[in-house]
Order: structure tokens, then sequence, then C-alpha cells
């Protein structure tokens, strides 16, 4: 049976760009969680967050996580923060196949930082508060199904390897 594949990670480690490829390759539906908050809220989550807190925000991607796991097999590409929060990863280990797209701090921030809308990297030394989200998270990260690294790969080789992993019997 096919199961989810949940993509985790930091903001920057690539998961919705390598997401959108390894649905395609797997011909299957490809689902955002920040870009579908975004919609409903009307909002990118930088406001969100000033808005309404970093609590709401992470009740919301909760909740869109979970009607995402509801559905057909696909490929979800999580907040970077998803995994850290308490209760995530259990809940959504059984339906899913959890993917770590590993990076380290300096390139996540470099892939990350020029959007702009990452509300966790505000401030004077984002590369600084990527490594503290990084030390924050990765103990949960490193209980994932499967770790591929990032740096120095791009988006279609690292999907080439999920895809792979996926196919090889853990998911797909």
């Amino acid at each position: 049976m096919k199961k989810h594949i949940v993509l985790i990670g930091l903001p920057g480690s690539g998961k919705t760009s390598v997401g959108r490829i390894v649905a395609e390759r797997l011909q299957t539906e490809f689902v955002d969680i920040d870009t579908i908050i975004l919609r409903k809220e009307g909002k990118p989550i930088a406001m969100i967050f000033a808005e309404k807190g970093e609590a709401a925000f992470r009740e919301m991607e909760h909740r869109e996580t979970e009607v995402a796991l509801e559905l057909a097999a696909s490929v979800i590409a999580t907040g970077g923060g998803w995994a850290a929060q308490p209760g995530n990863l259990e809940q959504a280990r059984a339906r899913c196949w959890l993917v770590y797209l590993k990076t380290k701090a300096e390139t996540a921030t470099a892939r990350a930082v020029p959007e702009g809308t990452r509300p966790m990297l505000h401030g004077d030394d984002p590369v600084a508060r990527m490594r503290d989200l990084l030390k924050e998270r990765e103990a949960q990260y490193l209980t994932a199904d499967a770790v591929v690294e990032t740096d120095r790969k791009t988006a279609d080789e690292v999907a080439t390897e999920v895809a792979r992993l996926a196919r090889s019997g853990a998911a797909w």
C-alpha cells in the first residue's frame, strides 16, 4: 500500500522544490502546507506570525497536515517547524513515510533568506537563527524514516534520491 511521503527539514532545505519533482516522478499529487495556509488566510506566513502568533500558525499547520494525510497518498511538504511540534510526528508516522531533507544551516539560510518570507529567520543574523533552529529541531528530524543530504545537490538530484528510496519499497 502506498503511503504519503512527508518531507521535513529546515526552511530552505528544499521541501517545496524537491516535493514538486518527487510528486511528478511518482505521478501523484503534491501538497504544500504553507501554500494552503497562505491561500486560506489570504496573507503571507510572516504576517500570520505577526498578527496571530506562532502558536496559532502551528495549529493551522497541524490541522492542514492532518487533512492532507486523510486524502489519497501524495507528497507533502510541511513547514520547517511542523516536525518539532509535540505529537505531530507520532500522529503522522503510521500514515506516511518521513524524509528528512538534511542541510547545513548556512546552506538553508542562503536558500531561504532571499525570499524574505520566513518569519523564524527575521533579525540581524539569520545564519545564527538557522543554527538555533537546527539545534532545536534536529533530534526530531533525525527520527525520520530516511535522511537525504541536500548540500551541494540540485533539487533534481535530491528528488531522484527520494523517489528511488520511496520506490525501493519504503513507501511507494
